[in-house]
């Protein structure tokens, strides 16, 4: 699903103009990213959990010259745990050993 198709939905369910509703999710899309810029956790209820964490220094390996070490250096990364509610139905997808 595309920002797109998330605003032509929502405007056909509350009848608002396209332009509004996009105007509203790209604002939002704005803030979460703003405060995930600044190291904030942003918890969305029954939908999940984004936060800031700092991965640690390693050492990786360069696939075309794999005897030499490539120090990869401490980075911030954006973490997202979903709710219960998303997991459980995600859950769902598993397919059975049938």
């Amino acid at each position: 699903m595309t920002k797109r198709d998330l605003v032509v939905r929502i405007s056909e369910e509350t009848s608002l103009v396209q332009q509004d509703v996009l105007n509203v999710v790209q604002k939002t899309l704005d803030y979460i990213a703003e405060a995930l810029a600044k190291g904030a956790k942003v918890e969305l209820r029954n939908f999940g959990v984004f936060e800031v964490k700092i991965r640690k220094a390693r050492v990786g390996r360069n696939p075309n010259s794999p005897a030499a070490d490539v120090r990869i250096p401490p980075r911030a990364v954006v973490k997202f745990k979903p709710g219960k509610e998303m997991r459980e139905a995600v859950l769902m997808l598993t397919p059975s050993n049938d």
